[in-house]
């Protein structure tokens, strides 16, 4: 029996290993595409849910996103913000957020009423984008979180954030603001010129089921030439010993 080099034991570890990560990764795959799902699952239902009025809205980050709620309130501009570097249809642009005082109460709602052309993602004029006095209107809501690290605020322009921070926030706005952002639909009412509202979150699976069959074909691919290297091209070296014009021990 012919004796397999070092180099051999080797490539079968490094094979076995191979395999074993590519299989992992296409599983981790459909487990990412199964929670996809779901979560689109949450959204259509949470959209579809009849709107609630705003100050009874949980502050409970986890349940209260994509639910879906009714304003009414007066904006206040002056403490309007920006939202830079954010792209439309591959376009530069920011988002606007306004704070609205709710009617009733002393607490403000910050409700991103869409997205206006800049050409460097920050420098634009919102006067001519202003809405009116008031809103009465519906959105859904968005929990306010960290993302990256560092300060929100551009350090030349303290009125354009990077994302919306619930601490810069407060100490830009003088009057309590709930911890959340309320994104406008397309059906609130307008009395000035409209930005273009934010559409819904896509509601696709994405890349996962492709990505999954990818690792797998990799894994497959380890499988089958690992076979082909140990068991055919082995018996094939064989098979030449012997063949006219090929040397042999055995000749003298």
């Amino acid at each position: 029996m012919r004796r397999r080099p070092v180099r051999d034991y080797f490539l079968i570890v490094f094979a076995i290993a191979f395999v074993a990560l590519t299989t992992r990764l296409g599983f981790w795959q459909l487990h990412r595409l199964a929670q996809r799902r779901a979560q689109n699952a949450e959204v259509i239902a949470r959209l579809a849910d009849p709107p609630v009025p705003v100050d009874r809205l949980t502050h409970d980050s986890a349940a209260l996103h994509y639910r879906r709620v009714t304003l009414h309130g007066a904006y206040d501009y002056a403490h309007e913000i920006k939202i830079s570097d954010r792209t439309r249809d591959g376009s530069p642009g920011v988002n606007i957020l306004t704070p609205l005082r709710i009617a009733g109460t002393d607490t403000a709602v910050l409700v991103n009423r869409g997205w206006v052309y800049s050409p460097d993602g920050v420098t634009v004029d919102l006067a001519p984008w202003r809405e009116g006095d008031s809103l009465s209107g519906s959105g859904y809501a968005r929990p306010l979180f960290k993302p990256f690290p560092g300060s929100a605020v551009l350090p030349t322009r303290p009125d354009a954030f990077r994302w919306v921070d619930l601490n810069a926030i407060k100490k830009r706005i003088p009057y309590p603001v709930y911890p959340f952002v309320i994104v406008l639909d397309g059906d609130s009412l307008a009395h000035g010129r409209t930005p273009p509202r934010i559409p819904a979150p896509p509601l696709d699976e994405g890349p996962h089921k492709s990505y999954a069959i990818q690792w797998f074909s990799f894994a497959i691919i380890g499988v089958v030439g690992m076979f082909f290297y140990l068991r055919v091209l082995p018996d094939k070296s064989l098979n030449g010993l012997g063949q006219p014009g090929s040397k042999s021990s055995e000749e003298p």
